[in-house]
């Protein structure tokens, strides 16, 4: 992170992803160590569940559609009730299993990732067995923020659905309603998209400075007003790589049946590297977008206060206060 803060705010999105490419050429090393001890499981386990749901939910599909053609109340029927309940224990079960697995690997990465920029940007020597010592720190304080978004969609996506569903109901036949249900349907994405930059730049929030939570959201939203737009052509092409990438798998391995073993395997490993470097370039973009929202509310980052700050991690942590981290205002 060579380039002058006060530049930073004329970043667009191409020069956010330059200022990105060269952050992960100038620490190639460890972050070729962080994604292969935390961004390559996240990558197996985000691709193995889609995997080995489309088994689990296909043997569960079929057994509901011999159960239809079965007549009820008899051994048959019951011998199939009974597989079909523990089939559905087993695939809530591996949903359990693979979101907070997804959390967790998510969490870590996005911890190694923000902790290593920032060693980097205040020019603080990082090592691998830095990042692993400060990281179980730095994602509790994640966690907190995650709740706290994951309530505020939970409840988003609730209103929403009474919403539509109401509209549905009393106006959805006429021209009219389906103009109305057309109108909240793109709403109702403008809000979620919203709320998921707000997520993501929260997450660098709490690791850089001492909101975190309610407050780092809060943080976020005052931060990236003014690059938002930037903010969301950046979120729909790293999405619109992403289910490129899934639309991939699942048409090449997951439903590729007539395709060789070989083929498919090749496949799925290319889809594997691919989805490993997109998440890591991701990572690395929303911590630049961090720096460069900052430089555009003319927030001078004090690099020796940023270094304390990072620096308490390695040893008992104290918050720091919001006049060593807030960053002081310089003029243009």
């Amino acid at each position: 992170m060579d380039r002058e803060q006060e530049e930073m705010q004329f970043l667009g999105f191409f020069g956010i992803y330059t200022e990105s490419y060269k952050v992960i050429s100038s620490l190639r090393k460890i972050f070729t160590q962080i994604t292969l001890s935390l961004i390559l499981p996240l990558a197996f386990v985000f691709l193995l569940h889609i995997e080995v749901s489309n088994v689990l939910f296909s043997k569960i599909i079929h057994d509901e559609i011999e159960l239809d053609y079965t007549r009820p109340e008899t051994p048959r029927s019951d011998r199939i009730s009974a597989h079909l309940s523990k089939e559905w224990a087993v695939f809530l079960l591996f949903k359990a299993l693979y979101f907070t697995a997804l959390l967790v690997f998510s969490l870590l990465s996005t911890s190694a990732v923000v902790y290593a920029i920032a060693c980097a940007y205040t020019g603080r020597e990082v090592s691998f067995g830095k990042v692993l010592s400060v990281v179980p720190r730095v994602w509790r304080r994640l966690m907190a923020t995650f709740l706290c978004i994951f309530v505020v969609m939970f409840a988003y996506n609730v209103v929403a659905v009474l919403v539509l569903v109401t509209c549905a109901i009393f106006v959805g036949n006429t021209s009219f309603g389906i103009a109305i249900l057309v109108l909240l349907g793109i709403a109702y994405v403008v809000g979620f998209v919203y709320m998921t930059i707000v997520w993501q730049l929260a997450s660098v929030v709490s690791v850089l400075e001492e909101d975190y939570g309610v407050k780092a959201m809060m943080k976020s939203k005052e931060l990236i007003r003014g690059k938002m737009v930037v903010s969301i052509i950046i979120f729909f092409k790293l999405n619109s790589s992403l289910h490129l990438i899934l639309y991939a798998f699942q048409r090449l391995v997951v439903h590729g049946r007539s395709a060789a073993t070989l083929d498919r395997f090749g496949y799925g490993a290319l889809c594997f590297v691919l989805l490993s470097v997109l998440m890591l370039f991701g990572l690395v973009v929303q911590t630049v977008i961090y720096f460069v929202c900052k430089s555009y509310h003319h927030e001078n980052i004090d690099k020796s206060a940023l270094s304390d700050h990072l620096e308490v991690y390695l040893g008992e942590y104290v918050p720091l206060k919001s006049k060593d981290v807030q960053l002081e205002q310089y003029d243009v």
